[in-house]
């Protein structure tokens, strides 16, 4: 039932290749992205969930700012 809706639209044959290139070029341009972030901003990232601010804060609330971090993603 839906095949015979699309069929008669015309055209309807680039939508597929369109949303591979859209898809194709998403996971290049992320794979560029990740290979050209900065080493020190990887590593501050990854040792994020370790660091313990609930010893410092027992809320659980971060009390420093988050210009740190809005600072190492602008690098």
């Amino acid at each position: 039932m839906l095949s015979e809706h699309f069929s008669k639209i015309e055209g309807v044959g680039i939508f597929p290749v369109i949303s591979l290139i859209v898809f194709f070029l998403f996971f290049v341009v992320t794979i560029v992205w990740v290979f050209r972030l900065d080493k020190k901003y990887l590593s501050r990232m990854e040792n994020l969930p370790l660091e313990s601010s609930l010893e410092n804060n027992p809320t659980g609330v971060s009390s420093h700012n988050n210009s740190e971090m809005k600072d190492e993603v602008n690098q």
